[in-house]
């Protein structure tokens, strides 16, 4: 486990992530004394799991949403693979744990396929969860110590695990269709993945997403502009200036402009403009998920 502590009103506390991959980060955080405004909750990879210490989450698919009376309020946030940015409210004062969880986890974890989760903003975790989960987001209400809170976590998604033994598992060919596009960090052709599962192009298609939400296509470009997103964040982390034609070229991106039109449709602006918004952030340590898409 390592403490970053940035400021006096801010801090991330990132433990080690387990249970054979199921969870591939997770970070503690506590931030006091910012200006309030919306933040935007960028399309991953990975499903949220988030346990709010400080209040509901508050957002919208809009900004609009975000800030009006159709605006979704959850102590626990699940969030299922999205190719679009959320918008959530940024309080003076906020504190929880956050996880992002493995996809194709979704069912040892959550007990459903991540399809279940797509298409929504969020879903109240407990619907999800079920009383458990009210259960142990209490109990992380009441321990002060981010240890404490990691073990009771860590204990808490064992048990949703061990519960649900009979749960159907992930194709074969699905999971190794996800394997291979990580590997590929989302490069390569459908036909080259079809032909690698051994399965004609529909069939995949129709399988990847019924398990995930997402075409293997979709699942692809989510992974490339991940990976481009974690270059990005790694300059500014360092405090350079990103090469953007350089990240293109080495992510597989045709150009520049190509890296552009993903960074508009997954964040709602372009490179500059996002940086702009969360440079500070980044420096705090936000928006680092985990080793699957590192550079």
């Amino acid at each position: 486990m390592v403490t970053d502590t940035v400021s006096v009103d801010q801090e991330m506390v990132r433990m080690t992530p387990g249970l054979g991959g199921m969870v591939v980060s997770a970070v503690g955080y506590r931030i006091a004394g910012v200006r309030t405004g919306l933040h935007r909750g960028l399309p991953s990879p990975y499903l949220t799991l988030i346990f709010s210490l400080d209040g509901p989450v508050t957002g919208g698919l809009t900004p609009e949403q975000a800030r009006g009376p159709d605006a979704f309020r959850a102590d626990i946030v699940v969030g299922g693979l999205q190719q679009a940015p959320a918008y959530v409210e940024q309080p003076e004062r906020e504190s929880g744990v956050q996880l992002a969880v493995h996809p194709l986890a979704a069912r040892a974890l959550f007990g459903m396929p991540a399809a279940e989760l797509t298409g929504h903003a969020v879903a109240e975790g407990t619907d999800v969860l079920g009383r458990a989960g009210a259960e142990v987001h209490e109990r992380l209400r009441e321990q002060d110590r981010w240890e404490e809170r990691f073990a009771t976590l860590t204990d808490f998604l064992r048990r949703q695990v061990a519960r649900a033994p009979d749960t159907p598992g992930v194709r074969d060919e699905v999971g190794e269709a996800w394997a291979w596009l990580a590997r590929h960090h989302g490069a390569g052709t459908l036909q080259g993945l079809a032909a690698h599962v051994a399965l004609s192009e529909r069939r995949l298609t129709t399988l990847f997403r019924a398990e995930t939400g997402l075409t293997p296509k979709q699942a692809a470009r989510l992974m490339r502009f991940d990976r481009a997103k974690a270059q990005v964040v790694a300059a500014v982390s360092a405090h350079d200036r990103p090469d953007l034609a350089g990240v293109a070229a080495d992510c597989g991106y045709y150009d520049h402009s190509h890296l552009v039109r993903d960074f508009r449709q997954y964040t709602g602006v372009n490179p500059t403009a996002w940086l702009a918004e969360e440079c500070r952030n980044i420096q705090a340590g936000g928006h680092r998920n985990g080793p699957e898409w590192d550079a």
